[in-house]
């Protein structure tokens, strides 16, 4: 017999149990996680992780978007993929294995990198976007759609052995965007894995934290990341936290929201 939506299975139950037992969650949080949308841009090195423990917490809807294919070089860190999976698009592939992890997440996918209208509509689509990509440019308009839809964003970064990590819960007007803390005008070099490597641990480090500010945003727990930047030195396992503060005259988020 068909469940209605909100209601839990003896299965249900035993799947989710360890995140129903925690006060702090509990069968609410749960519910709230099945009925979440969730947009996770890039499935790659960050991307996988976070699908992963999204959709094992039941998540109930993944949007997965990403325009590669699987290369033998991306298996040292994307964890979501195997040997057998080379040459596949990313984003089939995921699917694929996301659904064998937990069938009752619903996993769309995007072969595509987001720009324009579709990336517009996909965060309206949404309830939270997670931000798994490796290039300024979509970083950018995400977090311009983010603001637009007022949809919380999860971002992440990895490069060598340093790991970044924030939440800007545009949901909140005193919160920060991505822009108060890089400017388009004053953006970061670009560095990517193929020219700079990437110890492989960091891109897990970093997309379960990614997870786990989103599912705590899903759940509406205090203590998330916004207005905060987390930064990882794995080389002396080190963490430093700066404060970001929203910038009045961000031309992103000035506007009244």
């Amino acid at each position: 017999m068909a469940l209605e939506p909100g209601e839990f299975g003896d299965e249900q139950l035993l799947r989710y149990s360890r995140h129903i037992l925690l006060n702090e969650l509990g069968i609410e949080a749960q519910r709230r996680f099945n009925a979440a949308q969730v947009l996770i841009a890039g499935a790659g090195g960050l991307g996988c992780p976070t699908a992963l423990y999204l959709a094992a917490a039941g998540v109930g809807r993944l949007l997965i978007a990403d325009p590669d294919q699987i290369e033998i070089t991306n298996l040292q860190r994307q964890i979501l993929y195997q040997t057998r999976d080379v040459g596949a698009a990313k984003v089939r592939s995921a699917r694929d294995h996301l659904h064998d992890l937990n069938p009752e997440t619903r996993v769309d996918v995007i072969e595509a990198r987001l720009a324009g209208d579709a990336l517009e509509e996909a965060v309206s689509q949404v309830d939270l976007v997670v931000d798994c990509t490796d290039n300024f440019s979509t970083r950018h308009a995400l977090n311009r759609a983010c603001v637009a839809h007022a949809r919380p964003l999860v971002s992440g970064a990895a490069s060598r052995f340093d790991g970044q990590i924030s939440v800007f819960d545009l949901r909140l007007a005193s919160a920060p965007c991505y822009a108060c803390l890089f400017p388009e005008s004053t953006e970061p070099d670009q560095e990517d894995c193929a020219t700079m490597g990437v110890f492989a641990p960091v891109t897990g480090i970093i997309g379960t934290m990614q997870a786990a500010e989103a599912l705590k945003c899903l759940a509406g727990l205090p203590g998330t990341l916004n207005g905060r930047l987390l930064l990882l030195d794995a080389l002396t396992m080190s963490w430093q936290s700066i404060g970001i503060e929203r910038d009045p005259d961000c031309p992103v988020c000035r506007a009244p929201r």
